[in-house]
């Protein structure tokens, strides 16, 4: 069974960061793309960012664009999304998912981190 667990997230004023974790247990990340997802209240889930199994690919929303960035540490089995200059409107719980390429539908989910960004 995929598990997947994400930490690292908190509550940072507007231009902080933070570095959010995705950690795999009961299986190796070597083989799988990991995405990271945000969801705000009222809002529908979107995709924030993705690296491919080799880390050699990545891919960004627009609205991250230079100010996140994903990495993975396959001997760690953990990928990471940093996340720079934070506004408010990044404020969302935010999950990683596995799937064999960043195309895929995704289908194994962490339980998600709170990212709150004060104005």
């Amino acid at each position: 069974q995929l598990q997947l667990v994400e930490s690292g997230g908190g509550l940072v004023h507007a231009g902080g960061s933070l570095r959010l974790s995705c950690a795999a247990s009961g299986f190796t990340l070597d083989y799988y793309a990991i995405g990271w997802f945000r969801q705000a209240p009222g809002k529908e889930r979107e995709g924030v960012s993705c690296i491919s199994s080799s880390g050699g690919s990545t891919n960004y929303a627009d609205s991250v664009k230079g100010r996140f960035t994903i990495s993975r540490d396959n001997a760690k089995n953990t990928v990471y999304l940093q996340m720079n200059s934070l506004k408010p409107e990044d404020t969302a719980v935010y999950y990683c998912a596995a799937d064999r390429s960043c195309l895929g539908g995704f289908g194994s989910w962490g339980q998600g981190t709170q990212v709150t960004v004060s104005s």
